[in-house]
Order: C-alpha cells, then sequence, then structure tokens
C-alpha cells in the first residue's frame, strides 16, 4: 500500500529481564531487540485479508453509492474571496439547515480551510461528500447581537473571504463595507440568527463573534450530512448540481 511505501515503520520486541531492587523494587539489567522494517518486501498475510476484505466491500459498496450529479468541476481554492465550492458548500448547508430552523439569517458552515477537496464534475458518490467533509461537526444556530456579528464580519474580510450563505459584503482594505443580509443592510443595533458548525463555534480556525451569544441551538444534523441532503433531494427533482458564482463576496 502506497501509506506504507512512504515512510518505514518499525516494531520492536523486546525480553527485558528484571532484578528485585532494595531501593525501587525492580531494575532494568538487560534488553534484548529486535528491529523488523514493514515495507513492500514483507510477505502478505492472507489471514488478515481475509479477516477485513468482507468488510472492505462493504464500505466500497457504499462509499460507491452515487448522489447526484454536478455539470461543473467544483475547485477549493484558498486564495479567492468567492468560489463555486464554497457557494454549492454554504447554500447546501443553510438549505438543509432552514427545514430545522427557517429563522437562520445567514451561515457560515465552514471555512475555506475547513473544505478539503475539489467535487468533481459528474458523479458525485458518497464518498466525494466524506472527502469534502471529513469531520463530525454539528450544524449550531445562533442568536448574536450585532457587535458580534460585526466580530464575524471582520473576520471573513480579514481572511479575505470565507464560504458564506445568506450574506453578501465587500472587502475594502481587508474590512468589510456594503454588508447585506438577507437583502437588507446590516444593522449593529439588531441580533441575528446565524449558523456555523460547532468547531467554529468554539473558535476554530480563529473565527470570532461567537463566544457570547444570546441564545445557542444545536440543530441535531452534521454538515457531512445536510450536503449529503442536498445532493440526494436535487437528484430525486431531477436536477443536476450547477453553482455559479453570484457576487456575494466582492474585493476591490
Amino acid at each position: 500500500m502506497d501509506y506504507i511505501k512512504s515512510f518505514r515503520n518499525y516494531l520492536a520486541l523486546s525480553v527485558v529481564l528484571l532484578v528485585a531492587s532494595c531501593s525501587s523494587g525492580y531494575q532494568l539489567v538487560k534488553a534484548n531487540r529486535a528491529e523488523y522494517p514493514i515495507n513492500k518486501d514483507v510477505a502478505v498475510d492472507s489471514t488478515v485479508i481475509k479477516t477485513y476484505l468482507p468488510y472492505k466491500k462493504q464500505l466500497d459498496a457504499e462509499m460507491n453509492q452515487i448522489l447526484g450529479y454536478s455539470d461543473v468541476l467544483m475547485v477549493k481554492n484558498n486564495d479567492l474571496p468567492e468560489t463555486i465550492l464554497g457557494d454549492f458548500f454554504s447554500d447546501a448547508v443553510l438549505q438543509q439547515a432552514l427545514k430545522y430552523d427557517p429563522t437562520i439569517d445567514f451561515s457560515m458552515p465552514s471555512t475555506k480551510g475547513g473544505i478539503r477537496v475539489d467535487v468533481p464534475k459528474g458523479e458525485i458518490k458518497l464518498s466525494n461528500i466524506f472527502e469534502l467533509m471529513p469531520f463530525e461537526n454539528e450544524l449550531v444556530a445562533f442568536t448574536l447581537k450585532g457587535t458580534d456579528v460585526q466580530q464575524l464580519l471582520n473576520f471573513i474580510a480579514a481572511t479575505n473571504g470565507q464560504p458564506i450563505a445568506g450574506l453578501r459584503l465587500k472587502i475594502v482594505d481587508k474590512k468589510p463595507v456594503d454588508v447585506f443580509i438577507n437583502g437588507k443592510a446590516f444593522d449593529s443595533n439588531k441580533t441575528y440568527r446565524v449558523l456555523t458548525s460547532d468547531y467554529i463555534a468554539g473558535g476554530g480556525d480563529n473565527a470570532l463573534g461567537f463566544k457570547n451569544p444570546i441564545e445557542r441551538k444545536v440543530l441535531g444534523l452534521k454538515v457531512r450530512d445536510a450536503l449529503i441532503n442536498y445532493v440526494k433531494e436535487n437528484q430525486a427533482a431531477g436536477k443536476t448540481i450547477n453553482p455559479k458564482l453570484d457576487g456575494r463576496i466582492t474585493k476591490d
């Protein structure tokens, strides 16, 4: 296997002889050690293969399920303020979360770093979604004061944009301007319902704004499951995944 070829690990078998000591009870006096390199030259153990093969076949069958189809290649790119992959990710999660809490105003369900891989054009398999979101992150809805939302907006702008939905802003000198939430100008005197993951809410990736919420509501929906459900529902409705950039984050 590739990961075996990429590094050399060693198993050590030691026979340790211990003798009684008046002070500590035991004292090491000798160690016989042998090293066994694990690499491509190690013979295949058919017993091990027979043990795990049925489970591997079952897992492969599950992961190769086709959930739906994408009309475009969605590429991970941390350098752009807005990406097709980020829009797909955040829109899908928000749509599913609104079924649990229709009062949500906008979402930042992940950071750009939390979105792990590209999503291919064509078949979207279950394995693609697991690779895209390999973590067990839970979705959480917060009621935040406008001043706390401002901290989150500052974080988004300072980090050159993040995956968002229900929110539009322009980045000028790493600061957010012309901010609109659900089509209305942001008002720091108001409260807002904001969707994110438990990881981000806990300060993951240095995200700001969630430390002192007015309310915190765990939805009982994982980020990954929201993505899976979104793709499957589009497929059931005869729709393909075809996100397009819409200018939700621009930069001067």
